[in-house]
Formats: C-alpha cells, structure tokens, sequence
C-alpha cells in the first residue's frame, strides 16, 4: 500500500482525511466499480500521489459502499474529486479530465514542492534567459535532492539536447520513465532529430539560389531542429506546405506533424499551438 493514496470509509474518515488534512491537503475521489470514467481518473491520480511525494494524499471513497458520506459532500456523479485542507472543502472538480488538466488543479492545491522541486524552478528561468549550462548544474543538483523525480531528469535530458549533448541525452532516455511517459518519448522524438543534424549553410545557399527547391528547405528544417532553432524549422516546414502542399506526398505538413510530436512540453505549448493555427490556415 501506498503511504499516499489508500481507501477510505465514512468509519475511518475522520483519521485518514480530517486528521491528516490539518497539514497537507487530501484529495478525496469518490469512485465506484462500474463508472468506466473513474477507471481512467483513478490510476491517474494513484500514479501522481506517488510522483508529488506527499505534497497531497488520495483518499479513493467507493461511493456505492459509503453513500452517506457521498450524500455529505453533495456528490451527484461520479468521478467526482473534493479537496479537503484544514478540516475545510476548499476546492474540487467532476468528471475524468486530461492528465494535463490534472496536474493544473493538484499544482494549484499541493503543498509547495522540497529543495529539488525549487531547485527545478530555478532551473527554468535559467533556460528562459538562455543560461543553459547554469541551468543543467541546477537540474544535477535537483535530482541528487530527490533522485526519484523523473520530472527533474527528463528537464535535464531536454536541456542537454539544447546543448547539443545528445550522446548523454541517449544514454538517460534509455532508462524508463513510466511517470512520464508521453514527454519520454516526445524528447526521444527529439533526440532523433539532432541525430540527424546537418550544417545549415549549404541548405541555404541552395534555396538563395532555388527558393522552389521543397527538398533543400525541408532538410533546412530538419537541420534547424537539430539545432534547437524549432521556430525556424517550423517556419521552414511550412513555407514547403504553403508553396506546394502536395510535394512529395504532402512531405511539408508531415514534418511538421514530426516537429509537433517532438515538441511536447509546456515551454513549447505555445510555440507548437501558433504553427497548428497556421497549419490549419494554410490548408483550409
């Protein structure tokens, strides 16, 4: 059993939620067996009780066995999640959202994260000013404080792909991350992409020379990829869509699907966002 996530009863309520929630927020999910939506949401959140550490419990209440206490919170359909902080209901939502979502509403609610957690923002607003080097010492540094937070070391893969490290970046995706699985495989994407890198300078004196020349501009974007310079590969991919969206079996909008699967994460949620708009324009 988990110290973070465990079953609850209207007997035991009061000891494992009221009690504990005079220091860290619980998270109660009230569930029952055959609600197929609960099936989804429930594992969820089992998996990131385990990931925040402790900075929330799981309280899972099958509501068909403690209908009293689901009458008590006004639970009128299942998923149905409530969160109790300081004897309090302070926050809750229904229905099984997106993993993404999910997270958005335990960050808003959970404890503040322990020195790694800190230490992993700090670690962002370096990248942000392009201090990547000050930023990998600090995410080394995180992952030592908590060794378990797969969050932290996936960081440091995409940071030292943006340093053209991609020998050491290979050797840590080798390892799994089932906590993080869509991001693993989305820098996997990427690490595939600067595998392939190129020198830019000879793809753009053939299209100064050619600017028809689809072939030269898609390798162009690849190369910027490789490079980290995503907003000119996606911008490269796309002129190749805009001159001639049927070239090569509609080569242009594949890349740049390839560009987007690569580019999952929340420094790149905008960015990936504005070219799907673009993407949509252009072909409509």
């Amino acid at each position: 059993m988990s110290p973070f996530a465990f079953d609850v009863s209207i007997e035991d309520f009061e000891a494992k939620v009221l009690q504990p929630s005079l220091e860290v927020p619980v998270v109660v999910d009230f569930w029952a067996p055959w609600c197929a939506p609960c099936q989804t949401l429930k594992p969820m959140l089992e998996k990131l009780a385990e990931e925040y550490q402790g900075r929330f419990l799981l309280a899972k209440v099958n509501s068909d066995e403690n209908q009293a206490l689901a009458g008590h919170f006004g639970v009128r359909s299942i998923p149905s999640v409530k969160v109790v902080y300081q004897g309090q209901l302070v926050d809750e939502f229904n229905g099984a959202l997106p993993e993404g979502q999910v997270r958005e509403f335990l960050d808003r609610i959970a404890l503040p994260a322990g020195p790694g957690g800190n230490l992993r923002e700090e670690a962002a607003a370096l990248v942000a000013e392009g201090k990547l080097d000050e930023a990998l010492a600090k995410l080394v540094e995180a992952s030592q404080a908590n060794p378990q937070d797969q969050a932290v070391q996936l960081d440091a893969i995409d940071v030292l792909l943006q340093l053209g490290r991609s020998d050491e970046a290979a050797q840590l995706l080798a390892g799994d991350y089932p906590n993080e699985p869509d991001r693993a495989n989305a820098l996997r994407a990427r690490l595939a992409l600067a595998q392939g890198a190129t020198d830019t300078a000879p793809l753009e004196a053939r299209l100064a020379a050619n600017a028809d020349d689809h072939a030269a501009r898609l390798e162009l974007a690849k190369a910027y990829a490789a490079q980290s310079r995503f907003r000119e590969a996606l911008e490269a991919a796309l002129e190749v869509v805009r001159r001639d969206r049927f070239f090569d079996e509609g080569a242009g909008r594949k890349t740049l699907l390839q560009f987007f699967d690569a580019l999952t994460g929340e420094q790149y949620d905008d960015l990936v966002r504005e070219f799907r708009r673009k993407l949509s324009a252009t072909l409509n």
